[in-house]
């Protein structure tokens, strides 16, 4: 196993960047995401650390080894594709041991590495079967126990589950990560979907427009977003985002916003004046709460009109009009709310996030951290 390190990387097509002076380290062990939308550079960078495509400036280590000239075939690596690559005219054991058998490996040591490794992902009783007699999720085990067998310093994995429906996708989620926490393998893996990358990863790199916008843990890229860009990708249901301006209120900074003064959340400080005042607020779905199962001191109450309710079983996603501006909140399960109803909210100012309107950066300086949610009744705390 090996950590990976890009240096000031720049991949240029034409006089286009793809990606933009990336410098990221990925420790010995890790399981790090890129995520981001579609042309951000995340496939391209993976890409680059597969040897499929040479960086135009800067240096990629695998371990202690510079890797930019150095073959794909050499790098010690295994890929598994969005599209699964199993030769459709092979059994599943054949795809598995197709590599070994190139490698000139011995028939006993590919029949006992074939059978551990299906053993391990439960398709030992589908060996004999090919491609077409397999499911998508039956598919992708394949492809993954055929990198398996490489035995590689560091697993790459490009939107592996994309062509799985939903609950398969959840399954192999799960299953991926299990893996990875028995192997202990360098991971890399490429995903547009946020939800996976909160899920899986230990560490989160966003990238946007072929840059590297953060890293961090799922956590801190969910409670402490460096821009607007993170806080608006990472969330599902995302932030809401909603104008607002600096001001002053009893000696100390209050943003006005949705109608109402907001003062700023306890232990926090600017790290820097916006120009001419002009800022984004952000408030997290969960924290604009139905004022009936509200509580807690300082929330501030705010009277909307319900325009779409979304019933999700164990919760319920409304979104709702203050003013002209659209608040997505989650609502407590079965509360009767429909469309064209007022209701009540309540806003908790120590939840807001704070940006630039100009720069578009966290203008928030956290000194502590920030204080628990306040769970919804017949809810469990987060």
């Amino acid at each position: 196993m090996a950590g990976v390190r890009f240096e000031r990387i720049y991949k240029l097509w034409g006089q286009q960047p793809a990606v933009e002076d990336l410098t990221l380290e990925i420790q010995d062990g890790e399981f790090l995401v890129l995520v981001g939308p579609s042309g951000c550079g995340k496939t391209t960078s993976l890409r680059m650390l597969a040897g499929l495509e040479r960086p135009t400036y800067g240096k990629i280590f695998i371990g202690e080894r510079l890797v930019n000239r150095v073959p794909s075939k050499d790098r010690n690596i295994a890929m598994v594709f969005q599209s699964y690559a199993l030769y459709p005219h092979m059994s599943a054991y054949d795809n598995l041991a197709f590599g070994m058998r190139v490698r000139r490996e011995p028939k006993e040591k590919i029949a006992r590495q074939v059978e551990e490794v299906a053993g391990l992902l439960n398709i030992a009783h589908l060996l004999k079967r090919r491609p077409s007699q397999l499911s998508g999720g039956e598919r992708q085990r394949v492809a993954l126990g055929r990198a398996l067998l490489r035995q590689p310093e560091v697993f790459l994995m490009d939107e592996p589950l994309s062509n799985l429906d939903a609950a398969l996708r959840v399954q192999m989620r799960a299953e991926l990560s299990r893996l990875h926490l028995r192997l202990g393998v360098t991971t890399v893996y490429v995903t547009h979907d946020q939800v996976e990358a909160m899920t899986m990863g230990d560490r989160i790199a966003v990238m946007s427009r072929g840059r590297l916008q953060q890293v961090a843990p799922p956590e801190t890229l969910y409670d402490e977003p460096a821009n607007l860009f993170v806080a608006g990708f990472i969330g599902s249901p995302r932030m809401n985002l909603v104008p607002g301006r600096l001001g002053s209120g009893g000696g100390r900074p209050v943003v006005e916003a949705l109608g109402e003064r907001l003062p700023l959340p306890a232990g926090v400080a600017l790290a820097a004046t916006p120009e001419g005042g002009e800022v984004v607020v952000g408030i997290r779905p969960e924290d604009v709460r139905w004022r009936p199962e509200a509580s807690g001191v300082g929330l501030v109450a705010l009277r909307a009109l319900v325009d779409v309710v979304e019933p999700l079983g164990s919760e319920a996603y409304v979104t709702a009009r203050v003013g002209e501006t659209s608040l997505v909140s989650r609502f407590p399960p079965r509360t009767g709310i429909r469309e064209g109803e007022t209701v009540e909210l309540a806003v908790d100012p120590a939840r807001l996030h704070l940006f630039d309107a100009r720069t578009q950066q966290t203008l928030l300086r956290r000194d502590a951290a920030p204080p628990a949610r306040q769970p919804l009744a017949g809810r469990a705390p987060e």
